[in-house]
């Protein structure tokens, strides 16, 4: 019985390991896609520029956290909770001031419209 859940603990932590890198490379992936992009919505000047930054590094962020709590299936001591807990802490609060800043450059961009009309 020993070796069974021996083996079943080793197939888990397997599988949670493969989707945290997993989950990590998609983030990844969005932050280079979008920072390309608004790049060049940058460069042609558009308005949004900053809106849909935000925007990708939120779902990025979102990712990454996903990660994160899918690594606490497999922590072993106290060392490792508290660590991945500061990590989930420090990129929920990112993912709050983001989404902060898209509510704000939201109302910029409708008052700017409020404006022009």
């Amino acid at each position: 019985m020993g070796h069974i859940n021996e083996l079943l603990h080793e197939t888990l932590s397997d599988l949670v390991n493969f989707s945290v890198v997993m989950l990590e490379f998609m983030g990844l992936i969005v932050v280079v896609y979008t920072g390309l992009n608004a790049f060049r919505k940058w460069v042609k000047k558009d308005l949004h520029t900053r809106l849909y930054l935000a925007e990708g590094l939120a779902m990025a962020l979102s990712f990454k956290l996903g990660g994160e709590i899918l690594r606490t299936v497999v922590v072993r001591d106290m060392s490792e909770i508290m660590q991945v807990g500061a990590i989930i802490v420090l990129r929920a609060a990112l993912t709050l001031l983001i989404h902060w800043e898209i509510k704000n450059e939201e109302k910029e961009i409708k008052s700017n419209k409020h404006s022009d009309t």
